[in-house]
């Protein structure tokens, strides 16, 4: 599935209520911006038996009070499985369009980061922080804006 029809996704199973398709489509040039980075339009992520992703708690190597908190997305689920994190014995890899990773990292409180790694490679993965998405997203979001407001609107 390629990047706009993952989007098309997103919008199709948002909630009907006048405004989240909007801002779905309005956010769509953050989303698919850091996506089109990305090696793959699909990664996997570990979930636990109660449905949630399982996130990793990283501490700071010099200052160790320093933590951030990061869901790891693998290239296949062999990776995702085989990991040092799957260590749940209820774990599944799931696959997720990539869009739709970004996406839930939004909404998901205290997350960090997503670390994504393509498919044969652990060890050196690209992270996207919620800074950069957020400071993306509301970029669009000020455009949505001034386009649905006229700035002579007094």
């Amino acid at each position: 599935m390629n990047l706009q029809e993952q989007i098309q996704v997103l919008i199709d199973h948002a909630p009907r209520d006048g405004k989240t398709p909007n801002v779905i489509r309005a956010i769509a040039p953050a989303l698919t911006a850091i996506a089109s980075q990305l090696g793959r339009s699909q990664y996997y992520l570990l979930q636990a038996a109660a449905g949630n992703w399982i996130v990793t708690t990283l501490s700071h190597r010099i200052q160790p009070n320093v933590e951030k908190i990061v869901v790891y997305a693998f290239g296949s689920p062999e990776d995702a499985l085989t990991s040092s994190i799957a260590v749940e014995e209820h774990v599944e890899a799931i696959a997720l369009p990539s869009t739709h990773i970004l996406f839930q990292m939004v909404a998901i409180p205290n997350l960090d980061s997503v670390v994504f790694f393509e498919a044969g490679d652990r060890v050196n993965g690209t992270e996207v922080s919620r800074q950069n998405l957020n400071q993306l997203i509301e970029q669009c979001l000020q455009q949505y804006k001034s386009a649905i407001v006229p700035p002579d609107l007094a």
